[in-house]
């Protein structure tokens, strides 16, 4: 049975001025509808939104709505009333029918982390941000609109938001960098694609397998059509005969279908065109050490961040760092460049390490400056980018910036431009550790996929603090989790593979019934529990210990030969076709040396950690 239609747009057209940004718009939502909004910056997505709630009229066509839809918009920017509380300004224009507002305080406002009587002028960004979701989650709209909902969010609270849309009875449309947000809420995808909105059928699971077979499919087409025109040419260019009208009626029908032809050519080009990175090189360092925290302790207050705190990070260490706000990441990372001093124990920086660190704050950046000043302080044109001298409007244009913003200040940008322009600055010679906490906060897609590429080609030492688990997943290979109260779960891999190991240590520590005699027969079981590992419980070190330790190296490095070699064999395109079964072989292979070695690494920092002990 069909859902009902809330709202139905048909061959709709909007300008603005003399260019078209929609023509032959069409779509519906139907209630129920879980839809991503997807599209590059200035594809449309804000004016579409705009559209849905009827805020930006058409140039052309038709809006239909059905009489009663209510839609509730969620945006970037929050305006609270002076003096307002969180309750007032969650609840203003909604009456309270039988209690009501206590119910959605319990299933909306609680999960969020806030307190109705604070004063909304005192929250910090993120926690507006919540305010705002809360405010437009208990209105409980038939059509629902999301702009970046997960910004600022703790992945506890996307993880929250994510069950309450899936069972959410309206309609849903949201635009979110998310990738791993999108794929979890989704069922169908608005992809707004060089003036044309294309709709995928299934969730943002599906879109790129989906977008890939379109793609492909307009490239057979435009191959086609540059058949066909090759055939007119060749027939005008045997002459037309006593220039019958039909005739030049044909050639002038081709000279079109030629123009159109290279438009179309250049479009696709440009919608495939990826930006080629090479590898950034880190400077050399003796010390295969970068930094050392040695039973550290820092308290504030009565809230424990770290406690008797064990960690070596290595040079080439992909470190992500998750948890939840003021459960201790940001005083880790101010510990380990410095700006903050342990209560007890040390942190140990390696002397040569030059590192550069992205601040969400973004307080390296001068609102007075303009972009060309701030990436050539010097007053050149031209930005040393590892080594070599870019033009700053062709750096610029990396970034996805248009190259007229050069003179801009930086005041005129975007929250997501700022970040941008944050990023381009420190990527340009990022050292030999490059720290980078909440860098996709406020970033399109684009240049988020922009971003991982970039990082997967920085040959130094990352450490990453983020949200965003598809992210997380490309980027890193070791996972630091701030549970809160000191603890600090470390784990080889991306998020997911933190997320087995917790739901493992979870499985492990249902209570089992343990034995007892008799005469407590009538008493409650006693739960047995595996006590968590903390990294300040290190052994003695041991001689057979020793021996490991000094063998681990070279099997590390066997290992990291033998990746090498089977990704340059997996890397010839005809293999398959030549070797079915060696194909097979090395691609077994190839995942099992990966594990080999991240167990063989793990192994060697713990033996490492346990020594250092030892020797102080």
């Amino acid at each position: 049975m069909a859902s009902t239609l809330l709202l139905n747009v048909q061959e709709a057209a909007i300008r603005f001025g003399n260019k078209t940004l929609f023509e032959n718009l069409s779509f519906n939502i139907r209630e129920g509808d879980k839809i991503c909004l997807i599209g590059k910056n200035g594809a449309g997505k804000s004016t579409l939104m705009n559209l849905i709630t009827g805020h930006r009229e058409l140039d052309e066509g038709e809006r239909w709505e059905l009489a009663g839809t209510v839609i509730g918009y969620l945006q970037q920017e929050v305006h609270p009333k002076p003096g307002q509380s969180v309750y007032d300004y969650i609840f203003e224009g909604l009456q309270n029918q039988d209690g009501s507002h206590d119910y959605k305080i319990e299933i909306v406002i609680e999960p969020l982390e806030l307190n109705v009587h604070d004063k909304m002028e005192q929250l910090s960004g993120g926690q507006l941000r919540r305010a705002a979701l809360a405010k437009a989650l208990v209105e409980e709209p038939d059509i629902l609109l999301l702009d970046e909902p997960t910004n600022h969010l703790d992945l506890d609270i996307i993880e929250w938001l994510e069950n309450y849309l899936k069972a959410y009875r309206g309609a849903v449309v949201c635009i979110s960098h998310d990738k791993a947000f999108l794929g979890n809420i989704s069922d169908k995808v608005f992809w707004l694609d060089r003036g044309k909105l294309r709709v995928c059928p299934r969730g943002f699971s599906f879109f790129e397998e989906w977008s890939g077979m379109l793609l492909e499919q307009e490239d057979r087409e435009l191959h086609n059509r540059q058949k066909v025109l090759e055939q007119e040419v060749e027939w005008a260019s045997r002459g037309v005969k006593a220039r019958r009208k039909r005739n030049v009626r044909r050639v002038e029908l081709m000279k079109a279908e030629r123009d159109k032809l290279r438009s179309d050519k250049k479009s696709l080009e440009r919608m495939l065109a990826k930006i080629e990175f090479t590898p950034m090189e880190a400077p050399e360092m003796s010390s295969r050490s970068v930094v050392e925290f040695h039973k550290v302790g820092k308290n504030y207050g009565d809230k424990i961040i770290l406690d008797k705190f064990n960690l070596r990070i290595l040079r080439g260490d992909r470190i992500g760092i998750v948890g939840k706000n003021g459960s201790g990441k940001t005083s880790f990372l101010k510990m380990l460049v410095g700006e903050a001093t342990p209560d007890a124990g040390r942190v140990k920086l390696a002397k040569e390490i030059h590192f550069s660190y992205f601040d969400q704050k973004r307080k390296d950046l001068n609102p007075d400056a303009s972009l060309h000043t701030t990436l050539c302080p010097n007053g050149s044109d031209y930005i040393d980018v590892m080594g070599k001298d870019r033009h700053v409007c062709g750096y610029l244009k990396d970034f996805l910036f248009d190259p007229k913003m050069v003179s801009q200040p930086v005041s005129t940008l975007s929250g997501g431009q700022k970040n941008r322009l944050m990023l381009a600055k420190i990527l340009a010679n990022p050292g030999s550790l490059l720290i980078l906490d909440e860098p996709t906060n406020d970033l399109d897609m684009d240049t988020l996929d922009m971003l991982e590429d970039i990082l997967s080609n920085y040959l130094g030492t990352l450490i990453v603090v983020s949200h965003d688990r598809d992210f997380l997943d490309q980027t890193v290979t070791k996972v630091l989790a701030f549970e809160g109260n000191g603890v600090v779960d470390a784990v080889i891999g991306g998020y997911q593979d933190y997320l087995e190991s917790k739901r493992k240590k979870t499985a492990k520590k249902v209570p089992v019934e343990a034995p007892r005699p008799s005469a407590t027969k009538n008493k409650a079981p006693i739960p047995v529990v595996e006590a968590p590992q903390s990294l300040g419980d290190i052994p003695k070190f041991t001689y057979p210990m020793q021996h490991e330790l000094k063998q681990l190296p070279h099997k590390i490095g066997e290992l990291e030969k033998e990746i090498k070699e089977i990704e340059y064999s997996l890397s010839d395109t005809g293999l398959y076709a030549r070797n079915p079964k060696a194909f097979e072989k090395l691609s077994k292979r190839i995942g099992d040396a990966t594990r080999e070695l991240h167990t063989a690494e793990a192994r060697w920092l713990e033996l490492e950690e346990i020594r250092l002990v030892q020797d102080n």
